[in-house]
């Protein structure tokens, strides 16, 4: 029984996280890795492939940073989950309010999930409305019904749990504008990214805001992938846009589990306990939500982070990974075809079939020979540990990459692609 066989016999889905799944990558993925170390993954009989997934983003300083693992050992041996609140829980709160500038006070969880949902019960509690608009260009807030239902998957979630979550479009403020003139006095809030594949245009964060307020709902900003790559305060503070509420994850702590809700003293002290006499608000109640290890690797991230310049190094590497993709994929005569886009901390690529349209035939085939060139490229996130090395090895491999690429354009993807496609994980059927 190989790894694949085994996982998927005892987890359903094979792991945890469905876009660690099989059908998100080629045949030839390794199915397995033992260790990380670096920019580098390594199979268990020791294969190492430079990897651009980063864990599903979380690590951004590069896998086992010693001075981070060394943080959250400390923390561990100080007895890890503790019967009342740790001093390093007060510490990190303090620093995340200290580094936030919309957060007085913060809430911390083990994953993104959990937090966005409390963020969209505490709209829902300050304001006494139902609906929640959040936005259809962002994949993923939360495995909750809430966001599920809102999807193609709506099996096994009552259609009551969902029916008041509601969509518009990412810079596209008529279609906010129609919601909430369709649901009058009664949207509870707005959740989106900052930005995902491009840049807000036109002010459009501030227009989401002010019509949010003009019609009494909170303007909630996801910053799970944001957070700590935009800027280290958050996309909020890069694009000068101060929330309600606001979400963090991924990256915050380099891969150990730390979520956070953040926000305005005005909405957060409805979950608190002080006020007497106040209906109480259950906002969330996890027992390892403030476990030790992972609140000490957040600050000593936070720390990292303003120590060696890390935002500055994921933005240079970016802009010139981006640059350098492009010219060899004009070089090669197929920039109709293959493309680096999107935001230069946080870039993605497209990838085309014959007919000019997305494929992910063709995704899956870069992505197929990218493997075979020991780099791992599902998607595209750069950590301080990617440096000239790594990028001259990934160029290397693009180039080669893309030469197999011409070649399925000319005589047919099915040619050159082992196994079958890539696919979406939100779709109806298996």
């Amino acid at each position: 029984m190989n790894y694949s066989e085994r996982l998927n016999n005892v987890i359903p889905g094979g792991c945890h996280t469905y876009s660690r799944g099989d059908d998100q990558y080629p045949e030839n993925a390794p199915q397995i890795f033992e260790r990380g170390e670096g920019a580098y993954l390594y199979t268990p009989d020791g294969k190492e492939f430079l990897d651009y997934g980063m864990a599903l983003r979380a690590i951004t300083l590069g896998y086992a940073e010693k001075t981070v693992a060394n943080a959250a050992i400390e923390q561990i041996w100080k007895g890890n989950n503790l019967t009342r609140a740790s001093v390093i829980e007060l510490e990190a709160a303090e620093a995340m309010v200290d580094l936030i500038p919309s957060a007085d006070m913060v809430k911390f969880a083990k994953n993104g999930s959990t937090v966005t949902s409390a963020a969209v019960k505490m709209a829902r509690a300050y304001t006494g409305r139902k609906y929640i608009i959040r936005c259809l260009d962002h994949p993923f807030f939360s495995y909750d019904d809430w966001f599920i239902g809102d999807t193609v998957l709506t099996r096994g979630i009552p259609k009551e749990n969902y029916e008041h979550t509601v969509h518009f479009r990412y810079n596209d403020i008529q279609s906010l504008e129609t919601l909430f003139a369709q649901h009058p006095n009664e949207v509870a809030g707005v959740i989106l990214e900052p930005a995902a594949g491009e840049h807000p245009k036109d002010n459009f964060l501030e227009k989401v805001k002010d019509l949010c307020h003009k019609n009494g709902a909170l303007f909630i900003l996801d910053e799970m992938i944001t957070g700590f790559r935009w800027h280290l305060q958050g996309a909020q503070t890069y694009y000068g846009v101060e929330p309600d509420l606001c979400t963090f994850g991924k990256g915050m702590a380099n891969g150990f589990s730390v979520a956070a809700l953040c926000g305005k003293r005005e909405f957060m002290r409805i979950g608190g306990i002080k006020e007497l006499g106040a209906e109480r608000v259950f906002l969330t109640s996890t027992t390892h939500g403030a476990e030790m290890c992972g609140l000490g690797a957040l600050v000593e991230t936070i720390k990292f982070y303003k120590d060696h310049k890390v935002i500055d190094h994921l933005w240079n590497y970016g802009k010139k990974l981006v640059s350098e993709m492009n010219a060899i994929a004009k070089e090669l005569q197929i920039s109709d075809y293959f493309a680096a886009t999107g935001v230069e901390c946080s870039p993605n690529y497209v990838t085309k079939d014959t007919n000019k349209e997305v494929s992910l035939a063709f995704r899956t085939l870069f992505s197929q020979e990218m493997i075979k060139n020991g780099v791992l490229m599902p998607w595209i996130a750069i950590s301080y540990a990617h440096t000239d090395k790594e990028l001259n090895k990934t160029l290397e491999a693009v180039r080669k990459s893309l030469q197999v690429y011409i070649k399925a354009l000319n005589e047919g993807v099915d040619k050159y692609l082992v196994g079958t496609p890539i696919k979406p994980v939100f779709r109806k059927y298996n």
